[in-house]
């Protein structure tokens, strides 16, 4: 399935999780511990404790899919004492997929609203 970019909305689960969990397992924790219906359509990534596999939870209309990749060497994510469970954007995905983690989150520019009251 694609999706427009703009559109999907992304959440990042905070904690390593065990990747023999499958469907149910993923879904419990979308819909427990992240506090969403995990059939609303949007992606949830899972990482295991040594970053080096990611799965991606999602729900098509017709039923659950799953994407996972497994690193051959290095890692997803550089210390898990600095990740939490966030809500992310596609963007953000395609970076984490591709092994580059943002640092932090900084806008480059003001609002024009915000600047007028500066």
């Amino acid at each position: 399935m694609f999706f427009p970019e703009g559109a999907v909305r992304v959440h990042l689960y905070g904690r390593p999780v065990d990747m023999r969990k499958s469907y149910d397992g993923l879904y419990v924790l979308a819909r427990h511990e992240l506090q969403f219906d995990p059939t609303n359509g949007h992606l949830y990534v899972f990482i295991n404790r040594r970053a080096t596999q990611i799965e991606v939870l999602y729900w098509d209309r017709s039923g659950f899919c799953i994407w996972a990749k497994r690193l051959e060497s290095g890692c997803f994510l550089s210390d898990w004492s600095k990740v939490q469970s966030r809500e992310m954007d596609w963007t953000g995905l395609k970076l984490l997929l591709e092994g580059i983690e943002p640092a932090r989150f900084k806008k480059r520019y003001k609002s024009a609203q915000n600047s007028a009251f500066i």
